[in-house]
């Protein structure tokens, strides 16, 4: 079954919803959510990076990676093979992302932790969605450890990376002392990169070493799982910290930008819950009329396929609704922007 062809089903459903559940939780957390065609972009460029990550690897090829100590050869593996080239390919979607962006008159460094949350996001869906469908006799289970830990902590490094690609950019805006502007700035892009490759490297280290040595000792494992665990959720807490960080500087000053946000994030809402009615009800409609091709009892085929109608429509008229008040009411929106500001300010 083709990884596409396996989006439209409950697998496809079950990889998904995570991503976006917590790509809309990301959204919620900010003053003034970014436009939503450029966080979908980053979304969709994060899922479709994968497949740059051939071209990622190749630079590390060259790098010997073998050793005569079992634990070493693991570690560079970690870092070379998996972590370098998967974080290197979503932090090009951020910055290509981003950098459109900045053209807009009232852009803020939030945008940008925003692109990289939905960038982080996108590829944890993708890779969420192999992983299930190549494990189709475990995907529940599966689904449901990954929604736990794996999808955030995707979306975290790609909020960490974002995030320090606004610090850099933003210089002194975010708290840096003048005296070391020159300084924050330069650590600020090497953490770009040097963050997220080392956390990730950090949390898949003992899961490929478990994968790789089956015959470890209990309590070997459990430490080795244990310590991935608290990677995981450590590098969620820390990328939390820095999207407070870069909101606190950068909060909207008036009340009626405030109100403005307000319906933003409702719309942003009514868009994920339009969203994704409308992708469950297509997946209830597709496993329901396969359903009823290959199973002569069709009773529940009855009842699932008016279910799948009645949720795309209610998908489609939210979408339709909020896109239609977004549009019109888009240009009421900008003659708020001096509303908002980049430097810090009360409450």
């Amino acid at each position: 079954m083709l990884l596409l062809e396996s989006l439209p089903t409950v697998i496809g459903t079950a990889a998904v919803a995570p991503a976006l559940l917590f790509l809309w939780l990301v959204i919620a957390a900010g003053d003034r959510p970014g436009p939503p065609a450029k966080v979908w972009t980053a979304f969709f460029l994060g899922a479709g990076s994968i497949s740059l990550l051939g071209m990622a690897r190749a630079p590390f090829a060259s790098i010997p990676m073998a050793s005569d100590h079992p634990w070493i050869a693991q570690a560079l593996h970690s870092v070379l093979g998996v972590a370098a080239p998967e974080e290197i390919v979503k932090i090009l979607v951020i910055v290509v992302v981003s950098s459109s962006s900045r053209r807009r008159a009232f852009a803020d460094p939030m945008d940008t932790v925003v692109y990289g949350a939905a960038a982080g996001l996108g590829f944890a869906a993708y890779e969420n969605l192999a992983y299930l469908v190549q494990h189709p006799e475990i995907w529940r289970s599966l689904a449901a450890l990954r929604s736990v830990l794996t999808v955030p902590f995707h979306g975290a490094l790609g909020i960490i990376a974002g995030a320090y690609i606004a610090i850099a950019r933003a210089g002194t805006a975010l708290g840096a002392n003048r005296h070391h502007r020159d300084f924050a700035r330069i650590s600020s892009w090497a953490l770009v990169l040097f963050a997220p490759v080392a956390l990730h490297a950090a949390f898949d280290f003992p899961l490929l070493t478990l994968q790789k040595n089956p015959d470890l000792e209990s309590s070997t494992r459990l430490m080795l799982g244990t310590a991935s665990v608290l990677i995981g959720f450590s590098s969620i807490g820390f990328a939390v910290r820095l999207v407070r960080r870069v909101g606190r500087h950068h909060a909207p000053r008036t009340d009626l930008a405030r109100e403005r946000l307000s319906q933003l994030r409702r719309m942003w809402a009514l868009l994920v819950v339009g969203g994704g009615a409308g992708f469950a009800g297509v997946a209830f409609l597709l496993t329901s009329l396969h359903h009823w091709f290959v199973n002569p009892e069709r009773n529940a085929s009855l009842v699932l396929i008016p279910i799948g109608f009645t949720s795309i429509l209610i998908g489609f008229a939210l979408l339709v609704a909020t896109t239609a008040v977004y549009v019109f009411g888009r240009n009421r929106m900008r003659t708020t922007a001096d509303g908002f500001s980049s430097a810090p300010g009360p409450g």
